[in-house]
Formats: structure tokens, C-alpha cells, sequence
């Protein structure tokens, strides 16, 4: 791995792991968070070129009259087909990967984190120094999701955890494993990684 100023870290888990509260402890102490799956959603709905090749791909339905992403119709049609899954991830992924690479030239600090669900499945961690992988028990991670996103089913939500690699497999992957459950507390597992960064430099 190259050494670079600022360090890439990579923060990852399944899909309703947490990695997202477990980044914003991370932000609590001046780390800058990029959150790739927020600005996959941005860049889809605003990047001309990325928008012109998904509507290619799936067809002018993808997007709503006022040219915003129709989320609902891409959780019906894509996310339960593994192939239309790898099809979308083969374009936003570099997409994201180009506008990381921006972001982080930008940055001040010691190290910058990426939180994205499909670090490992994407080949993302190829250019990143460190993974961190936030594991959760997979009922505790479906019942977060079903709160969080309204509109996809139970059925959806497992679709997506079929197609993203199991909890053990991204532990074994990854550099540091933050175990997000009801008796384990996140904040002292988050600050024994971020002295270890730290010490990296």
C-alpha cells in the first residue's frame, strides 16, 4: 500500500450494520467523512454522464419528471436482479471512486474515511491504506433497515444482503472490526482504531 498524506480508510459493514453512526464518532474527532452511498445518490441524480448511462441501462424510468432518481423503481427492478445489480455498480462505482479521489486531495487531516457498504465487493480496497468493517447480527441489521428505508420490503432487504459478502468473510478482509451490538459500546473500539491511525503517520 502506497503512503499517502492524508491516509484513505475505507469503513464498510452490511447493509444496516451501522457503519453510518460509527462514522459520525469518527467525525466527532475531526476526521472528514466521506459518505460514498449519499454521494452515489447525488451523483446519479446530478452527473450528466452517469445519468445518460443509466438511463441507457434501464430506460427512462429510472428518473422522475424532474429528473430526480426514482429510488423505489430501481429497488424493484434492479436490486433483485444480480445482474442488473453488477451493471449499476460497474457505473456508479467509478463515478464515485473519480470524485473520492477529488475530495481527499482536498482534505486536511491525518486521515480521511470512505463509508460505503460495497468497499470489498466493488474492489474499492485496492486504493485504500485500512478497512474497518462494522459487524452487527444480521436480524438486528434487517429490523435498522426496515426502520430506516421505508419503502423497501423484508424481501428487498435480503436480496441486498445475498448480494453483499457475509460478515465473517469482510472481517477476515479487513484491517479492524468494529462489533456494533447491544453489549458492546462503540466508542472506546473507535477511539483504539483512530490512536492506530494516528500512529501510522
Amino acid at each position: 500500500m502506497s503512503r499517502q498524506s492524508p491516509i484513505l480508510v475505507g469503513i464498510t459493514g452490511g447493509i444496516g450494520s451501522g457503519k453510518s453512526t460509527v462514522a459520525k464518532i469518527f467525525s466527532l474527532l475531526g476526521i472528514p467523512i466521506y459518505y460514498a452511498d449519499d454521494r452515489a445518490k447525488w451523483l446519479m441524480s446530478n452527473d450528466k454522464l452517469l445519468k445518460d448511462q443509466l438511463i441507457q441501462a434501464f430506460g427512462n424510468e429510472s428518473y422522475d419528471s424532474d429528473g430526480k432518481l426514482d429510488r423505489s423503481f430501481l429497488a424493484k427492478t434492479v436490486f433483485s436482479d444480480a445482474e442488473k445489480v453488477k451493471t449499476i455498480n460497474s457505473l456508479v462505482h467509478p463515478a464515485v471512486g473519480r470524485d473520492f479521489s477529488v475530495w481527499a486531495s482536498q482534505q486536511n487531516a491525518p486521515y480521511v474515511l470512505k463509508e460505503a457498504a460495497l468497499i470489498f465487493e466493488s474492489g474499492n480496497s485496492k486504493a485504500l491504506d485500512f478497512v474497518i468493517n462494522v459487524s452487527s447480527p444480521l436480524k438486528i441489521r434487517i429490523a435498522r433497515t426496515l426502520m430506516r428505508d421505508s419503502f423497501r420490503s423484508e424481501e428487498q432487504v435480503n436480496q441486498i444482503i445475498n448480494q453483499q459478502l457475509p460478515d465473517e468473510q469482510k472481517n477476515e478482509l479487513a484491517d479492524f472490526v468494529i462489533k456494533n451490538s447491544d453489549n458492546k459500546l462503540l466508542i472506546p473500539q473507535v477511539l483504539k482504531i483512530h490512536e492506530k491511525l494516528i500512529s501510522e503517520i
